[in-house]
């Protein structure tokens, strides 16, 4: 089993940055899938960036592409996003999710995650 733990959310300026940090316990978290989703109010959960097990691979929403950055340290346990630029439109709750069970396949789809974090809110200010 593995646990998630985001942290780093808050209020945020148009064009600045933000730095969220998922902590997760449980060895599982080296061999996992993890990916980073966020919600907005009154909208459902969208796909944000997805990164493979040892970090090579890397993948993003074309809504954060350039400006977000994805990476892990599996030495720490620990998946990042850097979000650069931000914008109004970035603001939600945004989750870590873990895929250790899941289909190889379909790596931006919410479903295929096994693990999630409680969520943490980015408020982005105009």
């Amino acid at each position: 089993q593995v646990q998630l733990v985001e942290s780093g959310g808050g209020l945020g300026e148009a064009g600045g940055s933000l730095r969220l940090s998922c902590a997760a316990s449980g060895r599982a978290f080296s061999g996992a899938t993890m990916g980073w989703f966020r919600q907005a109010p009154g909208k459902g959960r969208e796909f944000v960036s997805h990164i493979n097990w040892n970090g090579i691979r890397t993948f993003y929403a074309d809504s954060v592409k350039g400006r977000f950055t994805i990476s892990r340290d599996n030495a720490k346990n620990t998946l990042y996003l850097q979000m650069n630029s931000l914008k109004p439109e970035d603001t939600a709750v945004y989750y870590c999710a873990a895929k250790i069970f899941g289909p190889a396949s379909g790596d931006d789809d919410a479903k295929t995650y096994d693990y999630w974090g409680q969520g943490t809110q980015v408020t982005v200010s105009s």
